[in-house]
């Protein structure tokens, strides 16, 4: 009996161990090893941008994303609180921020909170009216921090992010805004580490260098990577863990994947796995701002790449040499929806729900065959012809296309034709 109650509380103690391992929030200790960090930063689709969110915060709404995330096992989320929407209605904005915080309590996430200033309180000011506008945000600091220290989902503090950013090219920022803001981050570094001693802090670097230069200040390193090639995003890796190592601090990424700057999620988020590094993606939802080029979720559930979905949860395309490609026409389905196709194409007044189900079985041969670019989906175009009225037009259109896209791939022997 007692080496059963042994072996169950050693059972137990490996469990409780895990759990606290994967814990969000880090009372009062910084964490040594990041790794298991899976977060994605946060705006909601209903919000045109952060102000909006907090002023007009929807609780439905907030729960439902994070519902999303969950599952697909993500469990940080990094969010930005700005300055405005605290000094527009300070009321409104602590109880969006309360709602928020128990949301992500109940579904088992931790809580990055970004600190995001106004221009007009960084930039151009000296002398007093710098260190009016200083005195403002610092009280802001202090006033959030007295809002979630004590919150059991409060995981970091970005006390500045991308400070270290010069600016789209027709719009570059002066070495004076630059280092206006890299003082700010060391000043909210230590307003932080005064006023909620228990929550680490970190900086967004928009460079992995900066992250070097303002460790002194943070308990945990972070940088941001859209490098276009896996050599630059390696180097980024290699350098940001030899100084994490040096200098003896976790480090992490907290921006990463973009389509717009050829930064896949799935490439990406495959290189962190393999250098066991956490990281947040950019962004967990399509949003109106950044939806065109950023986020894995649409606000039904549904999403724009499940490639990116299964890259989060681990999951990868082969890229090996032992790649199986696919058959399409292995069993003769190929070269009937061809022929069918073309029958029907040469049928002077063709029946329109007969068109549709030739174009739906076309369809799905090139999604499932991956013989088809998935931006615009053959099934997507079959679907909306079918919600329409009929527009004999547009479905020979599609069926010309699909036929003449399935044509290499007709196979004269198919090896198991039903």
């Amino acid at each position: 009996m007692r080496s059963l109650a042994t072996g169950r509380r050693m059972k137990v103690a490996w469990l409780l161990g895990l759990i606290l391992l994967c814990l969000p929030a880090f009372a009062g200790t910084v964490p040594t090893d990041l790794s298991g960090v899976r977060g994605f930063n946060y705006t909601p689709v209903s919000a045109s941008w952060p102000l909006s969110f907090w002023l007009r915060y929807d609780p439905q709404e907030i729960d439902r994303d994070l519902g999303y995330a969950q599952g697909i096992m993500l469990n940080q989320v990094r969010t930005f609180v700005p300055y405005e929407a605290w000094e527009t209605d300070p009321k409104i904005f602590a109880a969006s921020l309360d709602s928020f915080m128990a949301a992500t309590e109940k579904h088992g996430m931790g809580v990055m909170l970004v600190l995001w200033m106004p221009r007009k309180l960084v930039d151009g000011l000296s002398g007093q009216a710098q260190a009016d506008a200083d005195a403002k945000l610092q009280t802001w600091v202090r006033a959030l921090a007295s809002m979630v220290k004590d919150k059991p989902s409060m995981a970091f503090w970005d006390v500045a992010n991308e400070p270290d950013w010069d600016g789209y090219p027709e719009a570059r920022m002066s070495q004076q805004q630059i280092d206006r803001r890299m003082q700010l981050a060391r000043m909210f570094a230590d307003t932080v580490h005064a006023a909620d001693p228990g929550h680490p802090t970190t900086v967004g670097c928009f460079k992995e260098k900066c992250m070097e230069e303002l460790a002194s200040y943070t308990d945990v390193l972070s940088f941001h990577d859209y490098s276009p090639t896996l050599a630059e995003i390696d180097d980024n890796i290699d350098k940001a863990k030899a100084f994490a190592a040096k200098v003896h601090k976790p480090v992490l990424n907290t921006e990463m994947g973009c389509i717009g700057r050829a930064n896949p999620y799935d490439v990406m988020l495959h290189e962190y796995k393999k250098a066991n590094v956490g990281f947040y993606i950019w962004e967990l939802m399509i949003t109106q701002f950044w939806g065109d080029v950023h986020g894995v979720f649409y606000a039904d559930g549904s999403v724009r790449d499940p490639a990116i979905a299964a890259a989060v949860m681990g999951i990868f395309r082969s890229h090996g040499p032992s790649v199986v490609l696919e058959a399409p026409d292995r069993e003769g389905w190929v070269t009937s929806s061809v022929a069918d196709g073309k029958k029907w194409l040469a049928t002077p007044n063709p029946d329109w729900k007969e068109g549709l189900k030739i174009a739906e079985i076309q369809a799905n041969l090139l999604e499932a065959g991956q013989l088809v670019a998935m931006r615009n989906l053959p099934t997507r175009t079959v679907d909306l012809l079918r919600a329409g009225p009929p527009d004999l037009p547009a479905l020979r259109a599609a069926i010309a296309q699909y036929v003449e896209l399935l044509q290499p791939y007709v196979d004269p022997h198919p090896r198991n034709t039903h």
